[in-house]
């Protein structure tokens, strides 16, 4: 929060008054601009049973937990966390069009779908890339949004650029919210291709504010004005992070019409807010076949009671879009939650969940991401599964990726990195091969 200091020469009543209105307000200033860093200040905390009902009954069977105590966790979540997608049809058409069949000296085609969504007035577009390999079987995928553009995680020239908003910041080649040529191949690090391609997988991506601009202005444009006609959305209807999951859902909609994608085995991937979207989406759509969450933090992985870098209050101050209004709610009040982030991991289950963190990345809590999917490896266990319920905290780059819930923490700070990459690819091989 900005404050704009404005020198005039006053009285002393007047100065006062002033000094008055600057300490009645300082609690809402601190609140969400504060933060702790500090382990030892972590307060006590209780997370709440997983495999505990409503109505006290104690879940011991994978039947049970899909019977009674999975749809219960879903719709907690659901209404005070994401928000529910709100009534109406939209209808979804695609074109496809062939950029490069011998890209990758032959490795791999390139294709970008376009998608149209649209109700009876208004449409909406977004561009979907995909780059899969020239082999005769359908090809798994991994599937994620990308935050400035397609063009930017491969320097290929036929690529589209974005035709809407893109996130401004430090990005290169991004001047007023429009992407330019100069940001082409700017994020190839996030992306390995050749390394994916390589393990045998295709890439789809497309650019998140395609979906949905990450902006606050009321839910007017992207995907939520074709809905407007049913808001003012509700306090328990999505904010952005539910729509950007809705839109990974469509896309599977789409690979599923497509013979040379192995529409059962896509992993769905996300990194940082990104990351938040695609946990949210593996929770409610099981088609995917594996998901995997990179520095998502509060709102994402990270357990919120913990209080720890990233507090509840400070991302629905500084994000006001990205939830339902329920969970304002939360803020600074995290131990009046009835659930943590560990129910939005053990949705997941018995799908096959890797959570990624960095050292240097305390904004997000790597200690709360790997707690919560140690606490969510109950649910894995109800399927015979091994999660990572006998593990402590990790060294540094010392993965655990041997069983149904993997996690590592890595040296270097907030980011997507070819070692992250790596331990996801031997994780999708494990359990998509």
């Amino acid at each position: 929060m900005e404050i704009k200091v404005k020198y005039v020469l006053m009285h002393g009543r007047e100065i006062a008054c002033y000094w008055l209105c600057f300490l009645l307000l300082l609690p809402m200033f601190s609140s969400s601009q504060t933060s702790n860093t500090d382990e030892t200040r972590v307060p006590p905390y209780q997370l709440p049973e997983l495999q505990v009902t409503e109505a006290g009954i104690r879940i011991t069977t994978k039947e049970a937990w899909e019977a009674k105590r999975r749809p219960e966790v879903l719709s907690t979540i659901e209404k005070e966390v994401y928000g529910k997608v709100p009534p109406g049809e939209i209808d979804v058409e695609t074109t496809e069009k062939i950029l490069d069949n011998h890209a990758f000296n032959g490795k791999a085609t390139l294709r970008e779908i376009t998608f149209v969504f649209k109700n009876k007035e208004k449409s909406s577009e977004a561009t979907l890339l995909l780059i899969l390999p020239n082999t005769k079987q359908p090809a798994p995928v991994f599937l994620g949004y990308n935050f400035q553009g397609n063009h930017t995680i491969l320097p290929h020239e036929a690529i589209s650029l974005p035709k809407g908003w893109v996130l401004n910041g430090t990005q290169i080649g991004v001047m007023d919210n429009k992407a330019s040529q100069l940001s082409r191949g700017s994020k190839y690090s996030r992306w390995p291709i050749l390394n994916i391609l390589n393990h045998g997988y295709g890439v789809a991506t497309m650019h998140y504010g395609d979906i949905d601009p990450d902006f606050d202005d009321g839910f007017k444009n992207g995907v939520h004005a074709l809905f407007a006609e049913y808001g003012p959305f509700k306090p328990d209807e999505w904010g952005s992070i539910a729509t950007w999951s809705w839109g990974l859902s469509r896309i599977v909609d789409y690979f599923e019409t497509d013979d040379l994608i192995d529409h059962k085995k896509v992993a769905v991937i996300g990194h940082s807010r990104l990351g938040k979207a695609t946990l949210w989406a593996g929770a409610i759509d099981t088609r995917f076949a594996m998901v995997v969450s990179n520095d998502s933090g509060c709102g994402g992985a990270a357990l919120s009671k913990r209080r720890f870098g990233e507090t509840v209050s400070a991302i629905n101050h500084q994000f006001p879009h990205w939830f339902c209004d329920n969970f304002n709610k939360y803020n600074d009040k995290e131990s009046q939650m009835s659930f943590d982030q560990h129910f939005l991991l053990a949705l997941i289950a018995p799908r096959p969940l890797y959570v990624a963190s960095a050292k240097n990345d305390s904004w997000a809590d790597p200690r709360g991401e790997f707690l919560a999917a140690k606490n969510a490896s109950k649910v894995y266990a109800l399927y015979g599964l091994t999660g990572l319920e006998n593990h402590d905290f990790p060294l540094e780059n010392t993965p655990i990726r041997e069983g149904s819930l993997g996690y590592h923490i890595r040296t270097g700070d907030h980011d997507l990195t070819i070692y992250d990459w790596e331990q996801f690819l031997y994780f999708a091989d494990h359990h998509l091969k």
